[in-house]
């Protein structure tokens, strides 16, 4: 592959250097294969130019993707499928709700609870050992968002609000030991900053290195339904609205895909293949 093109335009309209190894690199931890990667590339080659949006460079690495393996697309698209579990992110709750049972926590949404000064509503609580975790869910829809440190600050403040209170949760009286911030978008330095200094864990797109959000999903498999190639936005709605959340709740109960005013018959098939292809090829 040899392209000459130097510049990409990025979701703000900024124009940034055009990255052929990162956009490898991205391809590879889809799960492809050196041939499938160098195969996508040489196919992409033709219709990438000056210019190009990075939105349509990676519906065209999606497109051709998919060719190669629905399941290979549906990892690449992990980003956009968090993003698909709005608008409002109530859904991404839920899914972070899911996560956090996939990694041994207990875990309760949407509960009220009152602090020295006001009631919170918490969009997640999770209860692990001895630990007990007020966990903020920050949902966006946009391509480059960035959660910045007014968030974090907003949290401690709340951390604060509910220190020191003995509560009733999961069948126990205990105290909460942590804040969580979590969200699908990007941090700023001041919000990591400002998080590391003041002991408030940060789960994100991209952070911490190693163990981010992207890290995290593909060790244990836990796709959300939205990622799924072989379905409609009608299908993965109704799937969303029955608390089908994640992928792997598909897999365990293949009976969601019954409902035959949703599902046509014919496509179920196609869907629990990749179901099974996304959570056993782990």
């Amino acid at each position: 592959m040899n392209l000459q093109i130097k510049k990409v335009k990025k979701y703000s309209g900024e124009l940034t250097d055009f990255d052929l190894e990162k956009l490898r690199i991205s391809l590879s931890k889809s799960g492809a294969s050196e041939i499938e990667t160098a195969e996508v590339l040489e196919a992409m080659e033709p219709h990438i130019h000056e210019g190009m949006t990075t939105r349509a460079l990676y519906k065209l690495a999606f497109r051709q993707l998919k060719r190669v393996s629905g399941t290979l697309a549906a990892r690449y698209s992990l980003k956009r499928a968090l993003r698909d579990l709005g608008p409002a992110g109530y859904y991404f709750e839920q899914w972070t709700s899911r996560f956090l049972q996939s990694y041994g926590f207990e875990t309760v949404e949407n509960l009220v609870i009152s602090g020295h000064a006001v009631a919170h509503e918490a969009d997640v609580i999770a209860k692990q050992s001895k630990e007990l975790l007020w966990i903020e869910c920050k949902f966006r829809n946009t391509v480059d968002a960035k959660i910045s440190v007014t968030t974090p600050m907003y949290l401690l403040s709340r951390i604060k609000d509910i220190s020191g209170i003995d509560y009733e949760i999961f069948g126990e009286t205990q105290r909460f030991t942590q804040g969580w911030l979590i969200t699908n978008a990007y941090l700023t330095k001041d919000a990591m900053d400002f998080g590391e200094y003041y002991g408030i864990r940060m789960l994100s797109w991209d952070y911490p290195v190693g163990k981010s959000i992207k890290n995290l999903v593909d060790q244990k498999a836990l796709y959300p339904i939205t990622c799924l190639t072989t379905m409609t936005k009608r299908e993965k709605d109704f799937l969303l609205s029955k608390k089908c959340i994640l992928v792997k709740d598909l897999y365990e109960n293949p009976d969601k895909l019954d409902n035959n005013f949703v599902f046509e018959k014919r496509n179920k098939a196609k869907i629990m293949q990749e179901v099974e292809e996304l959570i056993l090829e782990v």
